[in-house]
């Protein structure tokens, strides 16, 4: 995980490494995926994430560069069995993606099942190779289901535990962030993602306590001022 800001970051720029360059609309078209994966290298941010359809494209546009292939699994929804969510992320690593982003079963989750969102969340874990982040849904839970949920993708392995989706009823807050960061401690990652598209926003869910960033604005944020 990159140092904690405010030591690290001084200017717009400095957040690029923070930052995972998103392209996840359902109607995004490769050449569209190809431009964020230039605009990655070239700002040198942390990742590019994309849908699988677009795994293999990602990762060879992205090689020879430090910036990482992640791909959404079981998104936006999170109400896949697990076998599927085992199928689908298999398949995203097997094309190319160094990185997971998971959406945790939210109709467990939202009934209180810990040991089926546990059992589950394990099995992707060990099953793939890569880091695997969480994505909660942060906006759709109240502050017990999301302290648990956050417990328990750590408990299964996560390296990251994550806000949002972008599709559900609300992004990133920092007061969101700064609870996953003190359910998950300092060792598991905690990803803002969902609204946030200016300089100033990143730098506040930084300071709340995340270590990456997920957004479609990444250009804009790196350019623009605190």
């Amino acid at each position: 995980m990159a140092p904690v800001p405010p030591e690290g970051v001084r200017s717009p720029p400095d957040l690029a490494p923070y930052l995972d360059h998103t392209v996840l609309a359902p109607e995004a078209t490769q050449a569209q995926v190809l431009v964020a994966c230039d605009e990655a290298r070239a700002h040198h941010f942390a990742a590019v994430c994309v849908r699988a359809a677009f795994a293999a494209a990602v990762r060879q546009r992205l090689e020879g560069s430090a910036v990482k292939t992640a791909v959404v699994v079981d998104f936006p929804k999170g109400e896949a069995s697990t076998a599927e969510r085992l199928v689908e992320a298999d398949g995203a690593v097997q094309l190319g993606a160094q990185e997971l982003d998971l959406v945790v079963r939210l109709p467990d989750v939202l009934a209180g099942r810990w040991g089926a969102v546990l059992d589950d969340l394990t099995a992707v874990v060990r099953a793939v190779r890569v880091p695997v982040k969480v994505i909660l849904e942060t906006a759709a839970l109240d502050r017990d289901q999301l302290v648990a949920a956050a417990a328990v993708a750590r408990a299964a392995g996560a390296a990251y535990v994550k806000t949002s989706t972008g599709y559900g009823p609300g992004g990133a807050t920092p007061e969101a962030v700064a609870l996953l960061r003190a359910a998950v401690g300092g060792q598991v990652g905690v990803k803002a993602s969902g609204g946030v598209r200016t300089a100033a926003q990143a730098l506040a869910m930084l300071r709340a306590g995340a270590s990456r960033i997920g957004t479609s604005a990444s250009v804009s944020i790196v350019s623009g001022t605190f």
